[in-house]
Order: C-alpha cells, then sequence, then structure tokens
C-alpha cells in the first residue's frame, strides 16, 4: 500500500477510488490519519477520531460556510443550496433540537417495530412479481422497490408520484461530494429542487384540506402553530426526510448483496442460519457503509489525533475508514457474520445520530430473510466489476444483475 510520488493520499475524484475507497483509506489510516485535502478539508480516518468527532459537543455544523469553501460566496445564492442549510442534518441547536423533535415520534424503536408487519408484506409482494421472472436487476427490482414504498407510506406519498423523484434524489446525493460543482451540475440541481418543491406545495394543499395519519399532516399541523416550523423549513426538511428516507437502505441491502455473493461461505451460513440475520445487517453496515463520510467543523480550536485544528476548520468525517480500522475490526476487509460487538459508525452520532436508523436496520433485515428464503437459486452476475455510482459519500451502485 504505498503511493508513488506526488499521488494524493486521497483523490476524490478518481474513479479508481470511488469504485473502491477501501485501499485508500488503509493508507491514509498508516500514513497520515489526520490529513489535509486541497479543498481545504480534513479528513479522519481512524475509528476513534471519527468516533470522537462525531460524539463530541466542540464539533458542529456549518452549512453554508462548508459550501462556500468548496465553491465560493455566491453558492448560497442559490436556491437549492439555501432549501438544503435548512435540512435537519445540517442544522445546529437549538434549531436542529426544535426540528428533530418534530420528527422523533415518527421514528422511535417501538414504533418501526410496529411497521415490521407492512414492511415484510411489502417485501413479499415485490418478490412475487419477481418469481414471474428468471432475472433482473436488484437494484430496481427489489433494493429500490421496497425503501421507496416504504417511506412513501410515511409520508403520504402516492405511489404513482414517485417516479418524478428519482433524478432529484440522485442529483441531492451527488451533492453531498466534497467537490467543486460546475454550473451545469448547479442547474440542474436548481431545477430538481424547483420540481420537488412545487410537488410538496401540492402535497400540502392536499393535506390541509384533508389531513391523514402520515407525517406530512403532522408537520403541517406543527407549522400551522406558528412558532415551530417554517414552511421553508417544512419544505426543506420535506426533501430531505424523502431523500434520507430510502437512498441509505436501497445501498445498505444492495451493497450487502454483493457483499455476499463476494462471499459464498457467508451467504451459505446466512442461508442456513437466518436467525444471524440481525448481526449480518450490522456486518453489512460496517462492510460496505451505504454512507461514506459525514461533515464536522471545528465550533472552537481544538486537537484530534495530535493534530490541533483551529475554529471553523471543516472536517470530513471517513465512516468508511473507520469501520475498516484493524485497531479496532480484526481482519476488517472481511465479510464476517457471525462478528460480535460490531459497534460501526454508518448511522453517524451525537445528536446528529441518524434518525431512521431503526427503519433502515428493519428494512434489511425482512429484505434479506425473505429474498434468500424465497428465492433459495439467487445468483447475483458481474461481482468482479460492479457498476458502482460515480459518487463518494453515497456508496452504492447503478445496477447489480442477478438471475433466480
Amino acid at each position: 500500500m504505498t503511493t508513488a510520488p506526488g499521488e494524493p493520499l486521497l483523490n476524490l475524484m478518481s474513479p479508481d477510488v470511488l469504485r473502491n475507497p477501501y485501499p485508500s483509506f488503509d493508507r491514509l489510516r498508516a500514513a497520515e490519519p489526520v490529513h489535509r485535502l486541497p479543498l481545504g478539508f480534513v479528513v479522519l480516518s481512524r475509528y476513534d477520531d471519527v468516533s470522537l468527532v462525531l460524539k463530541d459537543k466542540r464539533f458542529g455544523k456549518t452549512f453554508a460556510e462548508r459550501m462556500t469553501l468548496r465553491n465560493g460566496p455566491a453558492i448560497m445564492d442559490e436556491p437549492v443550496f439555501r432549501s438544503m442549510s435548512k435540512w435537519m442534518m445540517w442544522v445546529n441547536p437549538p434549531d436542529h433540537t426544535r426540528l428533530r423533535g418534530l420528527v422523533t415520534k415518527a421514528f422511535v424503536s417501538r414504533r418501526m417495530e410496529d411497521m415490521r408487519p407492512r414492511i415484510q408484506a411489502q417485501v413479499d409482494a415485490i418478490i412475487d412479481k419477481m418469481e414471474k421472472k428468471d432475472g433482473g436487476d436488484l437494484i430496481a427490482d427489489f433494493a429500490f422497490a421496497l425503501p421507496v414504498g416504504v417511506i412513501c407510506d410515511m409520508l403520504g406519498i402516492p405511489q404513482e408520484d414517485v417516479p418524478m423523484f428519482i433524478g432529484a434524489v440522485a442529483n441531492a446525493a451527488k451533492l453531498l461530494d466534497p467537490v467543486m460543482l460546475s454550473r451545469a451540475e448547479i442547474d440542474e440541481a436548481n431545477g430538481h429542487f424547483q420540481n420537488m418543491a412545487d410537488y410538496f406545495a401540492r402535497l400540502f394543499e392536499q393535506r390541509r384540506r384533508a389531513p391523514g395519519g402520515d407525517l406530512t399532516s403532522h408537520l403541517l399541523a406543527a407549522e400551522e402553530a406558528g412558532d415551530k416550523l417554517s414552511m421553508e423549513e417544512l419544505t426543506a426538511n420535506m426533501i430531505q426526510l424523502f431523500s434520507a428516507g430510502h437512498e441509505t437502505s436501497i445501498n445498505l441491502i444492495g451493497n450487502g448483496l454483493l457483499a455476499l455473493a463476494r462471499h459464498p461461505d457467508q451467504l451459505e451460513l446466512l442461508r442456513k442460519t437466518p436467525s444471524l440475520t440481525e448481526n449480518a445487517v450490522e456486518e453489512m453496515l460496517r462492510y460496505d457503509s451505504p454512507v461514506q463520510a459525514a461533515g464536522r467543523d471545528a465550533m472552537e480550536d481544538v486537537e484530534v489525533g495530535g493534530v490541533k485544528l483551529a475554529k471553523g476548520e471543516a472536517l470530513v468525517c471517513l465512516l468508511g475508514a473507520a469501520n475498516r480500522d484493524p485497531a479496532v475490526f480484526p481482519d476488517p476487509h472481511k465479510l464476517d457474520i457471525t462478528r460480535a460487538n460490531t459497534k460501526h459508525v454508518s448511522f453517524g452520532g451525537g445528536s446528529h445520530f441518524c434518525i431512521g436508523a431503526q427503519l433502515a436496520r428493519i428494512e434489511a433485515q425482512v429484505a434479506f430473510e425473505t429474498l434468500l428464503r424465497r428465492l433459495p437459486n439467487l445468483k447475483i452476475q458481474n461481482t468482479d466489476a460492479p457498476d458502482w455510482r460515480m459518487m463518494f459519500v453515497i456508496r452504492g451502485m447503478n445496477v447489480l444483475p442477478a438471475a433466480w
């Protein structure tokens, strides 16, 4: 694991890195675990450093400053970035506490467990359709169909409206990467944002006239209370909830299926011992995390990993690197569904710990157990050269062909 003279330790634009970032993570961890990228970001690759920053209140989020660092001050005049600055994931207390409090009840563990039978019914319905064919794309046919159906159900979005969101969500994921954006990419993002904002404005009007038991109706009631939620915040966080509510689960399922195919002994063990499914999902989250990085900013002068950081410095916590730190996880590049105490950081940490973590876990548990039971002859194809999406923060595939 050596780096040629002049070669950066981590090149976020390299297709090879985007397809497989883990060799670069290993080099970073060994050579410079607290490393400054040319854009000005500080990247952390050790588990202990990442865990500290995710949980320590001396680190927060400053979306505008982070985007300005990448793209200049004018970027915050763009509608899509003004909206993203209102996302729950990008704001600090007290706004973060207020916004998260409005949606927490919808994501508490007990309520998520109550959804398990509905999720099971959706998985069975999806596989019923799959069984009529000999094969297909496990991303489109399975990994995408399940979480999109679940989040639409929670938000009260009719299933027939889903196609209009597909390009918008993929575009939003790309905006999270710590790289400069072209004018064309910004214009495309603004167009997608406006389409989604217009859609939610129509949905809000429908729910005001006829409220239901969905999360949209709940948030509208908070908005109408006056001091809890503005219309701008409501629109922004509906977009975030839809985007984050399925993006993680799609890639958890897709990446997990690929990992099992590449570790046939683990696939066979899971087929024979479905009681391992819950633990297997945690290991899949560690092994190939659907979210590879999380941003934080130093809110004061501070030291991390023996390196002094100044107030305002932007940090990128490499979740995928932390999850394969050999100091914490023996034989980290091996998938082991019996691995004990898998304390991965795939859902972040601290006050910004992923609010939908339990939902993603349940979706994946039901998905893997049912898929392997009902399609015992499932064979994933093209495992040597999968079609990875060319993004860094969100890790997943465009397609995953299989036969069954």
